[in-house]
């Protein structure tokens, strides 16, 4: 994918290897630009004529249109190429990952020419269990996960993911596949202006392409990033450190740290609440407030569910066919509501919308796309 960064933990792809990432790019954006938008059409011009007539009524949600698109063969269509597009993008990845996958454990090891290493630090815990939202399905089809270890000090998990991720998205979050991390980081600076960290947590934060924004923006802060998959988060070391940038990664579940109270003044995450549960959501959110010293902020970004019914049903695609299985669940979730549960007061929250300015290629792929950002400030002074 052009205008990609390349770094010391990412394979370098041969010819060929190449040629087929290409490809699957080409094809994820053929299907996605040209292809996908004729299921609104099919449902604006097809569907929803039909249900009406048969129930008298518009469909009333999601799963309704849900039982009417999945008979229609032009969807079927669609969503089989999107299934295999995805299977595709890790099989263009894994080739070149397992050709460099000694070298790339060696490199994470610290056999890097980088200058100045170990600005950051790295805490394991072989102890520790995998929740079941991980463990049960490779989420986004992903082989063996983030978790999986298939050898000693193994950063496959990672590397696949960095490049997977690119291709996942057409290069839409950019370079150093950041565009998450500096929406968050824009979204902080634009309505909390006054807000300057000295202790920062990015929670699942995989292999630390949004951690490494939050060390480079505030250099003065001691920044943490914590996530339940030891090979994402050897790679992630290694891969901040390579990028120069200062982290401390452990391995934790964020519905449990072993952090003390009231010690980070600004906690984040980047799309990663519906990757959990609904008992996990609420435990983490909990896990949040008492992680946040008084007048600290919590800032979740998630991906918007789309606002009418034909939207989430389309959006809920990645739930039943790309093992994103709680996602769906978070269409209807009231994520104020959830918040209040774990102990934020009512005046303490809010749900915002947000719109990153995207150069040309990102509004290309995502015209029109709003980031929904949940927020918790700890009431008190710092």
């Amino acid at each position: 994918m052009k205008g990609f960064k390349q770094h010391a933990l990412l394979p370098t792809p041969q010819h060929d290897e190449q040629a087929r990432q290409d490809f699957v790019g080409a094809l994820r954006g053929h299907l996605s630009g040209r292809v996908m938008p004729g299921n609104y059409q099919l449902f604006e011009r097809r569907v929803a004529p039909r249900f009406v007539a048969e129930n008298g009524r518009p469909p009333a949600d999601e799963q309704e249109i849900r039982e009417w698109m999945t008979r229609e063969p032009y969807y079927q269509f669609w969503s089989a190429l999107q299934r295999r597009s995805q299977e595709l993008l890790w099989e263009s990845v894994i080739d070149p990952t397992e050709r460099e996958w000694s070298a790339l454990i060696k490199r994470a090891r610290g056999g890097t020419p980088t200058k100045a290493r170990k600005r950051g630090s790295l805490r394991l815990n072989p102890a520790l269990t995998v929740p079941r939202y991980h463990a049960a399905a490779d989420i986004h089809l992903q082989p063996g996960g983030y978790h999986t270890d298939f050898t000693n000090d193994d950063v496959a998990a990672g590397a696949i993911y960095d490049k997977g991720i690119n291709l996942y998205m057409g290069g839409a979050l950019g370079s150093e596949n950041d565009l998450m991390g500096n929406t968050l980081l824009a979204y902080l600076r634009e309505r909390h202006p006054s807000h300057q960290p000295r202790r920062i947590l990015d929670l699942g934060c995989a292999i630390g392409n949004s951690t490494v924004v939050w060390a480079r923006a505030f250099p003065k802060a001691e920044v943490h990033g914590i996530d339940v998959g030891a090979p994402v988060l050897r790679y992630a070391h290694a891969r901040a450190e390579a990028l120069g940038a200062t982290v401390h990664f452990s391995q934790q579940n964020a519905e449990g740290t072993d952090f003390a109270d009231e010690s980070f003044d600004l906690v984040v995450s980047h799309i990663v609440l519906h990757e959990t549960s609904k008992s996990a959501l609420g435990r983490i959110l909990a896990e949040c407030r008492r992680l946040l010293k008084p007048g600290g902020l919590m800032l979740h970004l998630e991906i918007p569910r789309g606002r009418t019914p034909i939207e989430k049903f389309m959006h809920n695609w990645e739930s039943y066919n790309n093992n994103e299985t709680f996602s769906r669940y978070m269409t209807r979730i009231d994520l104020p509501a959830e918040t209040r549960k774990a102990g934020f007061a009512a005046d303490e929250i809010s749900l915002e919308e947000f719109a990153p300015k995207m150069d040309v290629a990102q509004m290309n792929y995502a015209e029109h796309f709003f980031w929904k950002i949940l927020v918790g400030r700890k009431n008190g002074a710092q």
